[in-house]
Formats: C-alpha cells, structure tokens, sequence
C-alpha cells in the first residue's frame, strides 16, 4: 500500500488529479498512485518501461497529463481548451498538433525523413500549451487570447531568431574550413568515380573538391617508362585501385585524416605514405586529401 492514502470527509468522492507535491514531470504518476492508493515508483516504472518497449510509455504519459486535471484546477488542459475554443484558440491548436504527432507516431507514417515528423511536431504542440498556460476566467478570455498570441508569436520568433543563427554560424565555420584547407569548389562537389577501360591513357590528374572520390586504373593502358597520374580531393574521400602486378610507385598524404596504402595505415595531421619499388615504375601515383581519408589499394586479381 503507498504511503499518499488520505482521509476524505464523509460522502466526497475521490477525483483524480495530477500531483503538485509529489511530481517529476507533470505529477501523472503522484495522481495515480494517491488515487489507487498504489507507490508512485510503480506507475514510473512502468512509464519508463513503456517508453523503452518502443515509445509507448510517452504518449500514454502525455495523454494522461492532458486529461486530468491539475491538483486544485475545474478542468484539464483538453477539457479547458475544448470549453474556451473560440475565446482562446492558441491552446486547441496546441492539442491538434500532439494529435498528429501521436497519429503519425502510431501509425509510422513518413511525414519527414525517416518518420520523424511527430518530434517536431510534439515538440511544438508541448511548447504552445505550455506558453500558453494559465488560469483565467472566463470574463479575461479575450485578454488571454490576446495574451496567448503574443506568447507563441515571441517564442517562434526566438525559435527562428535560434534557427538563423545555427544556419549562419555553420556557415562561417564551413567557409573557415574551405579556405583553411584550400578547398577548391571549383573542382566540384559530389561523388565521383572515373574508370579508366582497357586501352584507355590514364589522364593526367584526377580532382574534386567535396564528397567521394573513386580512380579505378586497373585496366589502364599503362605505356613503358613512367606514367604519372595526380589525385587529389580536398574534402572526402579518394580511392584509387592500381593494377595488380604493375610496378607503382606511391605518394600519399592527408593533411588532416587517414591514409591507407596496400594495407599500412597513417592518420593524423600530415599524415604520408611513401612507396618507391627498385623496379621502374610502370605508375608514378601521386594522392592529396586536404581533410578526410585516402585509400590505394590493389585491383582483386
């Protein structure tokens, strides 16, 4: 039995309400347990439980918070924004948002990518109830409807005000990224692979300047001497995949990440693997990352 058993006078009948004194959240479990007579652990517990199992616990939480009322209040938050709709419509639209989130959550459906459209609309369903919270009557409902307007208005705005402010400081670290790795858009932005086919001259250089970038030269027309091919990619990730049994000779580098040839691994800050073979060099293979990970490796025989 829980310790929240009370005396109630003669012929009253117990109401269920939301707990003010004993509450972590929105005192849903603390209503609970005073009104079962049941330890309030029991009901988090299985709240938590709930939400682990697959996000349950969440939505029956939320739901519960908006049908019973708070300790000492006449109405829940629905029965209230239902009874003051045309007064006050701020607070229903709130509740309509939570209905979506909870509709879209339940059935999975993809109203974002990967489904996630019921976090921002929860997220903003919540964030409207609770500007808009209080306990007027119904004598001030126009000047709560007046009130309730300017609430929400400033906290989309400071939500904006936030957004741009991200956007804008992702910028600037981006542009500092580009010119203090010497990013060359120009090169390009993407991913990209180049096969060279059989009786094809490699060309000279290969270059992007953003995103994966893949040089398979395995079947190359490789002519007697030295044929040298530049590699480079700025930002991402460069492959190239040389002949099996052709000599090569390979100079890799990253001036921030990792680089990978025929199996030996360097990573750091102007990280560099040097390979030079007594035989002359069939391929002369030179490969540049500014920032991110190359990889030489040998075409599957």
């Amino acid at each position: 039995m829980s310790e929240h058993t009370e005396t109630l006078p003669a012929g009253a009948a117990k109401r269920l309400e939301r707990s003010r004194s004993d509450r972590m959240v929105a005192g849903v479990s603390g209503g609970l347990a005073r009104y079962f007579d049941i330890h309030p652990a029991v009901y988090r517990v299985g709240f938590v439980v709930l939400t682990l199992l697959g996000g349950a616990g969440i939505i029956i939480y939320v739901a519960a918070a908006l049908v019973i009322p708070d300790e000492g209040a006449e109405d829940s938050v629905v029965t209230r924004a239902l009874r003051e709709r045309r007064d006050r419509p701020w607070p229903l639209i709130g509740l309509g948002l939570l209905g979506i989130a909870v509709a879209s959550l339940l059935s999975r459906a993809t109203l974002w990518p990967h489904g996630g459209a019921w976090i921002a609309l929860l997220i903003a369903g919540l964030a409207i109830l609770w500007i808009t919270r209080q306990s007027v009557a119904p004598a001030d409902t126009a000047a709560a409807a007046a009130s309730d307007a300017r609430r929400v208005w400033r906290f989309f705005r400071g939500v904006l005000i936030a957004v741009v402010a991200l956007i804008a400081t992702v910028l600037v670290l981006a542009a500092v990224t580009v010119t203090a790795l010497d990013v060359h858009l120009s090169n390009g932005i993407g991913d990209r692979t180049y096969i060279v086919g059989p009786g094809t001259v490699p060309q000279d250089s290969y270059k992007l300047g953003i995103g994966d970038m893949t040089v398979d030269l395995r079947n190359a027309n490789l002519t007697r001497g030295t044929n040298r091919v530049d590699t480079r990619v700025d930002l991402g990730k460069l492959t190239v995949i040389v002949p099996a049994d052709a000599p090569v000779r390979v100079t890799a580098e990253g001036e921030y990440g990792e680089v990978r040839v025929f199996g030996d691994e360097q990573d750091g800050h102007n990280a560099q693997i040097i390979r030079r073979p007594g035989t002359l060099p069939v391929l002369d293979l030179h490969a540049h990352v500014g920032a991110g990970q190359v990889v030489i490796r040998h075409a599957l025989r």
